[in-house]
């Protein structure tokens, strides 16, 4: 919506809108992780939790395309998305487990490596080319997740190692995403990991299966409904807004962890963490900068 009395473009509304999208986006995937460690420990089995947030997003994704008249499962890369899908459930059920043991703060600070994960993983992968100065914001970023998980002191917890190949299986999922290219409708590239993470939860899911508390069957389909929006919300942001521009805004994620944490579960940050979130976002953020200085460079180049 434009300020009274501006002369706000319609191309700025949209930006500010994607902008708005994407703060939503990530609020409604702590709701997800909020939702998980409430329903981990009121003891239902995790696998449980895995399957409901998967099929419960995938109905949503079902019911929007269907909807839209858009309902297709025709990809270019079908292997590359069944592979996405793959990585996508294993890194929600490795977050899951940590979920149990971890503050809401800790899990998010090191999943934020993820970016530093990709930087580091491209040279090999995509064959990119990654300058000094990126590779010196990789290794301050890897030191912030060390100050945040402190191996071999009282703090650590063995589930901050789980956090951490979370971070490194989502940036092997986006990389493959680069390898896609957007060949796939975004919806399709949705709908399929959601598929293949519905089919690979759901035997365990079945087997341990139990009928919760209305409270917690509400809280199962929050948290599945908010899969399905929130990632929606992410589409639609990036049709409205340039990356570079809503990227910033992907670490606003820190904070709702960090409200829904003490609101919820009374857990309070301790300074490690703050100091080593405050590093990984920091090196995130120049990581992404250089990667944008580098792309104008070389398409201005002769």
């Amino acid at each position: 919506m434009a300020i009274p009395g501006s002369a706000q473009s319609p191309q700025t509304e949209n930006v500010t809108t994607g902008i708005v999208l994407m703060i939503g986006a990530v609020a409604t995937f702590t709701v997800i992780d909020a939702c998980a460690k409430y329903l981990l420990a009121s003891a239902v089995p995790p696998m449980m939790v895995v399957f409901a947030r998967y099929s419960l997003s995938l109905l949503y994704v079902l019911g929007l395309m269907w909807w839209t008249g858009t309902l297709t499962f025709r990809s270019h890369h079908p292997g590359l998305q069944v592979l996405r899908g793959v990585l996508l459930f294993a890194s929600t059920l490795m977050n899951f487990i940590a979920l149990q043991y971890l503050r809401l703060d800790q899990t998010s600070a090191i999943f934020f490596s993820n970016p530093l994960w990709v930087c580091a993983l491209s040279p090999f992968l995509l064959g990119e080319r990654i300058g000094p100065r990126r590779w010196a914001a990789v290794v301050i970023g890897f030191l912030g997740v060390l100050l945040i998980i402190r191996p071999g002191a009282d703090g650590f917890h063995w589930a901050m190692m789980l956090s951490v190949t979370v971070a490194v299986i989502t940036s092997l999922y986006q990389i493959i995403t680069r390898k896609i290219g957007g060949r796939d409708p975004a919806l399709v590239s949705l709908l399929l990991p959601s598929m293949v993470g519905t089919a690979l939860a759901m035997p365990m899911g079945i087997l341990n299966w139990h009928v919760p508390v209305w409270g917690l069957i509400g809280l199962m389909l929050l948290m599945g409904i908010a899969g399905g929006v929130g990632h929606h919300m992410l589409i639609k942001a990036h049709t409205m807004a340039p990356a570079p521009t809503l990227a910033p805004f992907i670490y606003t994620q820190i904070v709702w962890m960090i409200i829904v944490g003490f609101v919820v579960f009374g857990d309070v940050p301790d300074i490690h963490t703050l100091i080593g979130a405050g590093i990984v976002v920091s090196s995130g953020l120049y990581v992404y900068y250089r990667e944008q200085v580098t792309k104008r460079t070389s398409l201005n180049s002769p």
